[in-house]
């Protein structure tokens, strides 16, 4: 049975620079700036500091402001199956509250998949059903919802449901409903009135008119400011302050998912996807009244498609898990395509990718936590270890790690393992 417990604590702030508020990170790039942590992991693994269950069936990774830690779940809350974001006090290991939300995805790889976004007091995530929730941070109170298709129209809800995690820029919400007519929408956070609506034009062959399963970026390229999204129909641009189309990529889409979050670096934009895809670089330059994104190169399926777990950029060069469901260990310099190393997988199925303190945490379906150095010239093993089993952790183990505090947070649905990572 799940015990909801309402407890008040102060509002939640903008983050401090340790805190882990949203999808992938402060800067939502899968980068943690976390010192202090091992360099080589020891034969007996890293101390398992404690346990923990409650976080019902689903995908999602973690934020964790201010001790607090923010995830969603499917949960049964008195004797009624509801999808749900949920809230814990990590000293006291104690749940402080959980908001229902939207009806619990039921298949045999069901749950939710968005990362709740914490921000100025606030909680934001978005629901397989199409929900996008303000949720109070300190009550767990439902401050206002819409809904990507009824309110935002959105288009089809995509196959494995919707799955972006929100982004907050400043005063505004920006979510994925998908489609011809609201590609992406803007919200105001406070309130969830709706600001603009983006509409798409025909950019390709490719794809399905759908959200994808991809989180909003920010970018500047070319000197102008705008937001980065891979939708089931390609890669697109989107000014900021009325939703005006820039520009779209449709050669990056599949007939089947786009998932992988991209990279931004200046004017560049990387992405990947899998289904014998690939994987390009993008330039950003400033025409006469928009943008054009140049391709600077592409790399087909066979030298590098990302599909669950993502990509890391350090120093230059992009790590991840290269295969169709599969996560080879990769490095590749961005600016050019170049494969520095590849090699063959530590453990089974998809890999997520995380990086701290000089090194890449790669974290597989079979839950293989493994250790690699963040170094272009070859390929270093510093360690790896295996979850321990348990009762609960139903389906793969695809959500993020997280790093906060010299801890290593990995979440397997139901259950929650925390290691001290520190270096001693």
């Amino acid at each position: 049975m799940i015990l909801i417990c309402i407890v008040s604590f102060s509002l939640v702030g903008v983050a401090d620079a340790d805190d882990w508020p949203q999808w992938r990170g402060p800067k939502r790039d899968g980068k943690s700036v976390e010192t202090g942590l091992l360099k080589q992991w020891p034969e007996e693994v890293p101390e398992l500091l404690w346990e923990m269950t409650g976080l019902g069936a689903g995908f999602s990774s973690m934020a964790i402001v201010d001790g607090k830690l923010y995830t969603m779940g499917d949960l049964a809350v008195n004797s009624q199956d509801s999808q749900c974001v949920v809230c814990y006090d990590l000293t006291k290991r104690t749940q402080l509250w959980i908001a229902q939300i939207g009806p619990p995805y039921k298949d045999s790889r069901g749950g939710p998949r968005s990362t709740p976004t914490v921000r100025d007091g606030f909680v934001y995530a978005v629901g397989t059903d199409g929900n996008v929730v303000c949720v109070e941070a300190d009550t767990g109170k439902i401050r206002w919802q819409k809904h990507l298709q009824k309110d935002l129209d959105g288009g089809p809800n995509p196959k494995w449901k919707y799955s972006e995690s929100v982004l907050i820029d400043g005063r505004t919400l920006l979510c994925t409903p998908g489609g011809r007519k609201a590609v992406i929408a803007a919200m105001d956070k406070d309130t969830g009135e709706v600001l603009w609506k983006c509409a798409m034009p025909d950019i390709g062959p490719k794809g399905k008119d759908e959200a994808g399963y991809s989180s909003i970026m920010i970018s500047h390229g070319g000197g102008i400011k705008q937001y980065v999204q891979l939708t089931n129909k390609g890669l697109i641009g989107v000014a900021i302050d009325d939703g005006k189309f820039l520009w779209g990529y449709n050669k990056i889409a599949n007939r089947v998912a786009s998932i992988p979050t991209p990279i931004i670096d200046g004017d560049y934009v990387f992405c990947s996807t899998a289904y014998d895809t690939g994987s390009a670089l993008l330039k950003l330059t400033a025409t006469n009244g928009g943008i054009n994104a140049e391709e600077v190169y592409f790399l087909d399926a066979g030298t590098f498609q990302n599909h669950h777990g993502n990509f890391v950029h350090v120093g230059g060069y992009i790590y991840g898990g290269h295969g169709p469901n599969k996560g080879k260990p990769t490095c590749i310099q961005l600016k050019t395509g170049k494969v520095m190393w590849q090699q063959d997988q530590p453990g089974s199925g998809s890999t997520s990718v995380l990086y701290a303190d000089g090194h890449l945490y790669f974290r597989y379906e079979d839950d293989t936590m493994v250790l690699i150095e963040a170094n272009p010239e070859q390929y270093k093993l510093k360690g790896q270890f295996k979850l321990p089993k348990r009762d609960g952790m139903d389906g793969p183990g695809w959500p993020h790690p997280v790093i906060v505090d010299g801890k290593l947070y990995i979440r397997h649905a139901d259950v929650l393992f925390c290691y001290d990572i520190t270096e001693r």
